[in-house]
């Protein structure tokens, strides 16, 4: 059989890293490039680096605010949804209750429908139902997790529930015959090997939760404002600050850069897991 020409497929693979690349080192020159230079037609290669545009993020607080409220509201989605979404796979994976396949897909369904058509209930249950005294949820931190584990929490059951099924139940009965109990099963033999699974989950649902516009722009005034929403104050009437937007957009990419830096070996072993049974 002829082998194919390895040259080729590292070309292929060059012009694909290129196309998925160019876009996010464009946005760094538009970040990097003084606004009146903008106007014209920017080079490819930066001659000179400006950082005036990323000094100024950085000394707003306003937009400090938003990347602390980001940060705080991606991770705490994550972690509530990873958890519960864990331990609702544990229940429909070892228990054998009537119906656990329509409350799988029932769990599904709320991914079907555009984030738009919750946007009314969402903010009648966080200013009208959900309310003591004159405290409401919205425009909060606490508020918008919860808004967010609403879409994030079916897809957190919907990814887990293959890893928890392909661990054998015979390791849970082979615990309990050593005397373990339900909690020790759970903590020590089933969530430890599961550990490649939860890391795709989480880092999965952080960067939804991250990245998420519709209902924070919608949810939020001030106090709750994320980052990406605050792409939206430098479009005004009087002109666009493009330097600016594409500086903020940079930060975007940096903390998920950073957390998929620190479990990709996780990402790996999670997405395959499951995937050959000897």
């Amino acid at each position: 059989m002829k082998k194919r020409n390895p040259w080729i497929r590292t070309l292929f693979w060059v012009l694909i890293s290129f196309v998925t690349l160019f876009p996010i080192y464009w946005l760094f020159v538009i970040s990097a490039t003084p606004a009146m230079e903008l106007f014209s037609t920017p080079d490819v290669v930066l001659g000179h680096v400006y950082w005036q545009n990323y000094i100024d993020v950085l000394n707003n607080p306003t937009l400090r605010g938003y990347m602390l409220n980001s940060l705080v509201i991606s991770s705490g989605n994550a972690l509530v949804c990873t958890t519960f979404g864990f331990f609702a796979c544990y229940a429909l994976s070892r228990f054998n209750m009537s119906g656990k396949e329509s409350i799988f897909f029932w769990t599904i369904t709320n991914r079907m429908a555009p984030p738009a058509v919750f946007l009314l209930p969402l903010f009648l249950l966080m200013t009208q139902v959900y309310k003591v005294g004159s405290f409401t949820l919205l425009d909060t931190r606490i508020g918008m997790i919860m808004v967010y584990c609403t879409f994030n929490l079916p897809f957190a059951i919907w990814t887990l529930r293959p890893t928890v099924d392909g661990i054998p139940r015979e390791l849970d009965e082979a615990a309990y015959v050593d005397g373990a109990s339900p909690w020790k099963v759970i903590t020590e033999v089933v969530f430890p090997l599961c550990r490649p699974g939860l890391a795709v989950t989480l880092i999965l649902t952080w960067v939804f939760a991250w990245n998420e516009y519709l209902l924070a722009a919608t949810l939020t005034n001030f106090n709750a404002r994320t980052l990406t929403t605050g792409l939206s104050e430098y479009v005004t009437t009087t002109g666009t600050a493009w330097g600016i937007m594409a500086t903020i957009s940079v930060f975007t990419l940096i903390p998920a850069l950073i957390v998929f830096s620190i479990v990709q070996r996780h990402i790996v072993a999670g997405l395959t897991f499951g995937a050959v049974k000897g």
